[in-house]
C-alpha cells in the first residue's frame, strides 16, 4: 500500500471504530493482566462464549500472583466449559512464570511475551498493543478475512508467504502510534460486517477502498486450502458403581486424564475408543481393565452423546457398571476417587461428561 492508501484506511477504520466499537468488560480495563486473560480466552472461540467467563474468572483470580498460586484443579474448575482446555494450563505455566521472574508483572515486549508458554504471534501482538501501547501488528481469522479481501491478497494465509504479505499490510496500518485502536478496529469490522458469508459490504467503512468488492471477489477470498473429512470415533464409557447405581451412600468412580492428554487434568468417567470389531460392552471392560485394573459387571447401556471437537467427532456410550474386582490404579491417567453423585460438581469435567453429570442428577433426585 502506498502512504496515500494507508492514510485513506486507517481513518476510514478510526472513524467508524469511534463509533461502532463494541463494549466489552476487556475494552474498559488497562491492566495487563486482564487484557492477557481475555486474549487467551477469546483464542479460537466467540466473544459471546468468553463473555459468559471473563468475569467470573478474574472475580477468582484477580492478578498473576494469584492464578500462579492457584491449584491446577481450580484453574480447570473456572475454565470447565470453555473448551480447549491447553489454553488453561498454559496461562496457569505462564503465570508461575511472571510471578518468579518478572514479579508479577506481565513482560511488555513480544519478544518476552511470546517467551511464556500460550503466547504465539497473534496474541503477542495483541497485548502489546493493546496493555502497552506499542505499534504491534495482530493477524486473527478477522483480520486476515479484512486484509485479503481489502488488498485482494491471494494465497492460502496458512502459507508461510500468504502471512509474509499479510504481516507486511497489517505492519503499515499499525505503524502510528494507534495500534490498539487500529487493531480492535480490523477485529470489530471482520466479526461484524466482513464476515465470512454474506459480507455486508453495503455498512463497510472500507468498501470504496476494497480491491475484492470492486472486483466482486468477496466470497473468494480469503483463499483457503480444501477442508479433509472429519474422522467419526465411537467411544465407551464407564459409570462404574460401588453397588447398586443410585443406592443410598453409593459411589462412583471417576478418573483424571494425564495433564499431557487431550483434555489434560480433566475428570472423566472412565473409558476409551471402540476398537475395530469389538462390541460396547467388550470395549468398556478392556478399557477400564487398561486404564485402572479393575473389573466390572452388570453392565447396562445409560446414554449416548455426540461431541464435536476440532479435528474429529465423537459419540460416547455411557454404561453403568458395578465394581467387580481389583483396587483402582492409576495406569492409563492421573487419579482417581470414588465420589458421591451430588459431590461430582466440584471437579471439572469435559463438556461431553457433564451432560452425563447433568442426566444423573436428574435421575437421583
Amino acid at each position: 500500500m502506498d502512504s496515500k492508501r494507508v492514510t485513506a484506511i486507517r481513518k476510514g477504520l478510526l472513524d467508524w471504530y469511534a463509533i461502532e466499537a463494541r463494549d466489552l468488560p476487556w475494552r474498559r480495563t488497562k491492566d495487563p493482566f486482564a487484557i492477557w486473560v481475555s486474549e487467551i480466552m477469546l483464542q479460537q472461540t466467540r466473544v459471546e462464549t468468553v463473555l459468559a467467563y471473563y468475569e467470573r474468572f478474574l472475580d477468582r483470580f484477580s492478578t498473576v500472583d494469584a492464578l500462579a498460586a492457584a491449584a491446577i484443579d481450580d484453574v480447570l474448575k473456572a475454565w470447565e466449559g470453555l473448551g480447549y482446555y491447553r489454553r488453561a494450563h498454559n496461562l496457569h505455566e505462564a503465570a508461575k512464570i511472571v510471578s518468579s521472574e518478572h514479579a508479577g508483572r506481565l513482560p511488555n515486549t513480544v519478544k518476552a511475551l511470546r517467551d511464556l508458554p500460550g503466547i504465539g504471534p497473534y496474541t503477542a501482538g495483541a497485548i502489546a498493543s493493546i496493555a502497552f501501547g506499542l505499534d504491534e501488528p495482530v493477524l486473527d481469522g478477522n483480520v486476515i478475512r479484512v486484509l485479503s479481501r481489502l488488498l485482494c491478497i491471494e494465497g492460502d494465509p496458512a502459507k508461510a508467504a500468504t502471512r509474509r504479505s499479510l504481516s507486511r499490510e497489517a505492519k503499515l496500518l499499525a505503524s502510528r502510534g494507534d495500534a490498539s485502536r487500529i487493531n480492535q478496529a480490523l477485529m470489530d469490522l471482520g466479526a461484524r460486517v466482513c464476515l465470512p458469508r454474506d459480507p455486508r459490504c453495503d455498512l463497510c467503512p472500507l468498501r470504496d477502498e476494497c480491491d475484492a468488492h470492486h472486483a466482486g471477489r468477496e466470497g473468494a477470498l480469503p483463499q483457503k486450502a480444501k477442508k479433509r473429512p472429519i474422522p467419526k470415533v465411537t467411544g465407551v464409557a464407564g459409570i462404574v458403581w460401588d453397588a447398586e447405581p443410585f443406592a443410598d451412600g453409593a459411589k462412583v468412580l471417576i478418573s483424571r486424564r494425564k495433564a499431557d492428554d487431550m483434555l489434560g487434568g480433566l475428570w472423566e468417567f472412565p473409558g476409551g475408543r471402540v476398537e475395530e470389531g469389538e462390541s460396547l460392552e467388550e470395549a468398556l471392560v478392556r478399557e477400564l481393565r487398561e486404564e485402572l485394573a479393575i473389573g466390572v459387571d452388570a453392565i447396562e447401556p445409560f446414554m449416548s452423546v455426540d461431541h464435536a471437537y476440532t479435528h474429529f467427532r465423537v459419540t460416547l456410550h455411557f454404561h453403568h457398571c458395578r465394581h467387580a474386582d481389583g483396587r483402582p490404579t492409576a495406569i492409563e491417567c492421573d487419579a482417581w476417587a470414588w465420589v458421591a453423585v451430588d459431590e461430582l460438581g466440584q471437579f471439572a469435567f469435559p463438556t461431553a461428561d457433564r451432560k452425563v453429570l447433568a442426566a444423573l442428577a436428574a435421575q437421583s433426585g
